[in-house]
């Protein structure tokens, strides 16, 4: 073959856009209606899972924030700065505990949120799976707290994920009320 025959053929190959058009009105012809209900029928893959992604700012170095987030004596103040603790929301009295090293664990707020230290990069990275009690046992999410420094502060990129359904909008609610806001006024 030439390159013109080449060309010839290529010229005649539908585009992706009219392939899409075609295979969508052939699932409709099929009674699917479209390429979003051909993925809904697929058996356990949900497309609809939430997560929380925010980036708080605060003025303090990448060491402070780190150790903040990190010390239970440190952790303890930030966490009576919050709103949980404020109103007396926080659930149980058992002591802030948070180990030091990747796998270590850590129970905060009187025992209301526990987990483990899944990887600990000092002054940059904390990942952990974490969990509030009153969640079905053996149910952990995924924190991650990625520590970058912006001029003389620090911006904290957090995304959290896995949590059970519906508890995203009241979970983002309270890292801010019971995590950034405090940390921020313990920072100052």
């Amino acid at each position: 073959m030439n390159d013109t025959c080449n060309l010839a053929t290529l010229a005649q190959s539908p585009t992706r856009r009219q392939m899409l058009v075609a295979v969508t009105g052939g699932l409709t012809a099929l009674g699917i209606g479209s390429l979003s209900a051909l993925a809904r029928t697929q058996v356990g893959v949900s497309r609809t899972a939430e997560s929380i992604h925010q980036e708080p700012v605060f003025k303090a170095t990448l060491k402070r924030v780190y150790e903040a987030l990190t010390d239970a004596k440190q952790f303890e103040r930030v966490s009576q700065l919050g709103a949980a603790m404020q109103s007396g929301t926080a659930l149980g009295n058992k002591p802030t505990q948070i180990s030091g090293e990747a796998g270590g664990s850590f129970t905060l707020f009187g025992g209301h949120i526990v987990g483990r230290h899944v990887e600990l990069v000092p002054n940059e990275r904390i990942v952990q799976a974490w969990r509030v009690v009153t969640w079905s046992p053996g149910v952990y999410s995924i924190a991650k707290f990625e520590l970058t420094e912006q001029g003389s502060s620090t911006k904290l990129v957090f995304d959290h994920v896995g949590f059970p359904d519906g508890q995203g909008q009241h979970l983002a609610e309270g890292w801010k009320a019971n995590y950034w806001e405090p940390l921020e006024k313990y920072l100052i």
